[in-house]
């Protein structure tokens, strides 16, 4: 178990509306927006390993050059790392095992950690790295990416997002901009969308009413 004096460092800002996108345009498309928090998810089958290095090093340097931007790396924990991004993004799978991220190099680097979670037995062992956010979900199904794991549902996530504290919690999985307000209303300080924003037919407008939408909830 860890104390407070290991944990990562807060987040800068509120977490509010969270795109998740396959590349650095998309990262930079989205901070031209307006849109602060963001996540580069790269998949590997589509990408050579050099491709994913450049990647990784465009978003966080897009990321740098605007105040108040917070840029998370999906998964490529090394690649963040050298670059000295801002935060990084993992599973359950990365917190042991030989193929498990180095979680006391990033804390001592200073980055951010967000933290995916699917059951509560999952959210207490998340509770013991001490993140900066964690991430609970598929609330909805999804189509983008196989799930082992059954909906949460909002009536779930509404009593998770409790248990999380004291973290910022981010709702994850299958939501689109007509179930945001829902999914906002059980208490959560993020909701992260994927294919709201990149496969709208206007990406820009589908994050400006995104964004709109958190406005209430913001301080």
């Amino acid at each position: 178990m860890l104390t407070p004096a290991t944990a990562f460092p807060p987040l800068t800002g509120p977490v509010g509306f969270y795109p998740v996108v396959p590349t650095a345009d998309w990262v930079q498309r989205l901070l031209d927006w307006g849109v602060r928090t963001i996540q580069l998810r790269i998949k590997p089958a589509d990408h050579s390993s050099a491709d994913i290095a450049l990647q990784v090093r465009a978003a966080v340097e897009a990321g740098r050059a605007v105040p108040g931007a917070q840029v998370f790396i999906n998964d490529h924990w090394q690649l963040a790392l050298a670059a000295g991004a801002y935060g990084v993004h993992l599973g359950q799978e990365d917190l042991s095992g030989v193929a498990g991220a180095d979680i006391q190099a990033l804390r001592s680097a200073g980055l951010r950690l967000g933290l995916s979670t699917h059951t509560p037995a999952e959210l207490a062992r998340a509770h013991a790295v001490a993140p900066s956010y964690l991430a609970i979900g598929p609330v909805y199904p999804t189509t983008l990416k196989v799930m082992p794991y059954e909906p949460v549902g909002l009536v779930q996530l509404k009593q998770w997002a409790r248990q999380a504290a004291p973290y910022p919690v981010v709702a994850i999985g299958g939501i689109s901009l007509e179930r945001l307000p829902g999914v906002l209303s059980c208490g959560v300080d993020g909701v992260a969308v994927v294919s709201a924003v990149t496969l709208a037919a206007n990406p820009g407008q589908a994050a400006r009413a995104g964004m709109k939408l958190f406005t209430p909830h913001t301080h």
